[in-house]
């Protein structure tokens, strides 16, 4: 699931390889989902050789979705990695710039749809920068590839789903946003602070050293994951404000080998829209 810069620089004449730069700047808002800049621009200025660029609200949300990133259709992520010459045999690598936020929300979504070869750059773009490995401007062409999409709808939560989970001891909610966000005392909030009653707090900050944009180790993940409440017997989702944040929670559920996982794919931005749907704040000092 995680490459080193070593290994796609090996493999950059691979022609089983797609390489996808989902470079994505997410501008929190003090209510509401965030302000959302597309990275081409510095995607058009340089790149990992053969990497092509994917945005995640154009390319990887439904444009008809009720919620900004609502998973695409089948039928539109087909269209997109046929544009994109990937097949479902290739292996797709996935990186970024600035954030592994956008990079794991790609990750899902490849995921959810079935994509099996699939991994992400350890360390993003600055690594690979900073280690020296080569760069360009020059966009590649591929030729168009039949893709047919085989969608994992076990990974992804509806909200009725998670109002199933508040009653439900075998599943536990997990929210990936800050500890000030969890509590509800602090930072963006998406129309009412606070959590999902039963949530238990793993942020999305603390899977990744904000210095390198490397995954923590998996001692480490596993040691945040056991502190936090999170065992291996129970089905866990995974939520956040809009459902970014919350894929790397569920992208660091499957490294350490957590299978019976899922996403509420809007999140927040659903649930707190609905006064029906219950809300908690405050936390024990």
């Amino acid at each position: 699931m995680l490459v080193e810069r070593q290994w796609v620089a090996q493999h950059l004449d691979d022609p089983h390889l797609r390489i996808l730069d989902c470079t994505t700047y997410m501008f929190p808002q003090p209510v509401g989902p965030s302000r959302i800049e597309s990275g081409r621009p510095d995607y058009e200025a340089a790149h990992i050789p053969g990497a092509q660029h994917v945005d995640m609200c154009d390319d990887l949300s439904d444009p008809d979705g009720a919620y900004p990133y609502t998973l695409p259709q089948p039928a539109q992520f087909e269209r997109l990695m046929t544009r994109l010459g990937i097949s479902s045999e290739h292996h797709v690598v996935l990186y970024g710039r600035a954030s592994v936020l956008p990079v794991t929300r790609a990750w899902f979504v490849l995921r959810v749809m079935g994509h099996r070869k699939l991994s992400v750059l350890n360390g993003g773009f600055e690594g690979w920068q900073r280690d020296g490995y080569p760069v360009t401007a020059e966009e590649p062409s591929f030729a168009p590839a039949p893709y047919r999409a085989n969608p994992r709808p076990h990974h992804v939560a509806q909200m009725r789903d998670v109002e199933n989970a508040l009653y439900d001891p075998r599943c536990l909610l997990v929210n990936a946003l800050s500890p000030e966000q969890f509590c509800g005392t602090g930072g963006a909030h998406y129309g009412r602070p606070g959590r999902i009653p039963g949530s238990v707090n793993v942020p999305a900050q603390d899977l990744v050293d904000p210095d390198t944009m490397r995954f923590r180790s998996p001692d480490h993940i596993r040691t945040l994951l056991t502190e936090a409440g999170v065992p291996g017997s129970r089905r866990v989702i995974t939520y956040c404000g809009g459902g970014i944040a919350a894929s790397t929670a569920a992208f660091a559920l499957e490294l350490l080998g957590y299978t019976d996982w899922a996403l509420y794919d809007n999140s927040l931005l659903e649930w707190s829209a609905k006064p029906q749907a219950p809300m908690e704040s405050g936390c024990a000092e």
